[in-house]
């Protein structure tokens, strides 16, 4: 556990908060990720020194296919995840990640498996249940379009595609409330 103590001074009075962290470090605890029961989310449990932190990740359907996004963050990039058999790992421009990927496969054979819409895909990963095959990967940044073909997946192992875009056009971040 990493624990940072920020201090402030606000109205005249001093505030000091304590800022808990999970140890992601090669001697922490492992992050688990799971898909839970109602196969609403996909929850990170993440171990503490004050307990089991738990994060949950929408999880979502195109037809039978289930699919989420992850990698933001130390914590995420860490964690085991379920053998979905496909996960897609978004760059561009020499960023290490980008997010707001739009995704279109196909199997090679004919007919749309699924389709991911950009507000989905919150993370630079792309993790897809998809049933034995060979697909085809459209994945579209900011208007420009990477295609994968002859991608095959089988289930219970993870194939890794990386995509890559060589510019930058991730979509704007919302502003944050001050």
């Amino acid at each position: 556990m990493v624990q940072r103590y920020l201090m402030g001074l606000i109205g005249g009075c001093t505030v000091m908060s304590l800022v808990l962290t999970a140890d992601v470090s090669a001697g922490g605890s492992t992050v688990v990720a799971r898909v839970l029961s109602d196969e609403e989310a996909v929850e990170l449990e993440i171990p503490t020194d004050i307990g089991v932190q738990k994060e949950r990740l929408p999880l979502y359907r195109s037809g039978t296919v289930r699919y989420f996004s992850a990698g933001i963050g130390q914590v995420e990039r860490a964690a085991n995840y379920p053998p979905f058999s496909l996960k897609l790992v978004f760059t561009a421009g020499g960023k290490p990640f980008v997010s707001g990927v739009a995704v279109t496969l196909r199997q090679a054979k004919g007919g749309t498996a699924v389709t991911v819409p950009q507000e989905h895909n919150t993370g630079p990963w792309l993790f897809i249940d998809l049933p034995d095959g060979t697909y085809e990967v459209s994945a579209t940044l900011g208007g420009v379009t990477q295609q994968v073909n002859n991608l095959t997946v089988r289930r219970g192992h993870i194939t890794t595609q990386h995509v890559r875009w060589a510019e930058d056009r991730s979509p704007a971040l919302p502003a944050q409330a001050e």
